[in-house]
């Protein structure tokens, strides 16, 4: 039998890796677990999707790996936006907007999502299974860079992103995407690793 793990993030370099400058990337169609929701994230409804999307991930893994396609689940991600004229920082964090993300293996299919999510909601786990969805997204070029420190300390990383959008004559086309490298359970606050990417044209 075939040991070996599929891992996006040695297969994806350009996708899971990121400098401490911004830099121009182009990315691919790729599929999706997602979980959608507005709220603040220390909210429950945010804890409560993380706690949804997980098991349904770790069961399709299972799944795979019993026909001999292994893979390594992916690091989660985050996509947020506020449906308002005023700045992110300035909306009321429980008016904020996010999407969930868990990349998935190409070979992974919408029969095997909903499959596993039947198949777990017999079981008694979180009736919030039922909002995992399965996408296709595409984010083309994208100004991407690496942030280490709290989420709370965003800011300048950000502003460089912009800036580096500014000179390259860019616009912004999609939302503030987050890739957590890091545990934030594992992780103090100041060594956290957060790849920060927004989507342009």
């Amino acid at each position: 039998m075939n040991t070996l793990k599929l891992d996006l993030i040695k297969s994806h370099p350009a996708y899971y890796k990121a400098k401490r400058t911004p830099r121009i990337v182009e990315l691919d169609t790729y599929k999706y677990l997602t979980i959608s929701g507005q709220s603040a994230p220390e909210d429950p409804l945010f804890t409560g999707a993380i706690e949804a999307i997980y098991p349904v991930a770790f069961a399709i893994k299972f799944v795979f790996k019993e026909e001999d396609q292994d893979f390594v689940v992916p690091k989660m991600e985050g996509q947020w936006w506020v449906d308002d004229e005023r700045p992110f920082e300035q909306v009321p964090r429980n008016e904020w907007h996010w999407r969930i993300l868990m990349r998935m293996p190409q070979f992974v299919d919408s029969n095997t999502v909903e499959m596993v999510k039947e198949k777990l909601l017999k079981k008694g786990k979180t009736a919030r299974i039922n909002d995992v969805g399965f996408q296709t997204l595409r984010e083309g070029k994208c100004i991407q860079m690496l942030h280490i420190g709290s989420y709370e300390e965003e800011e300048k990383t950000i502003e460089q992103i912009l800036q580096k959008m500014q000179e390259e004559n860019l616009q912004m086309n999609g939302y503030h995407h987050e890739i957590y490298i890091s545990d934030p359970m594992r992780t103090p606050s100041w060594k956290l690793k957060t790849i920060i990417r927004y989507p342009v044209k």
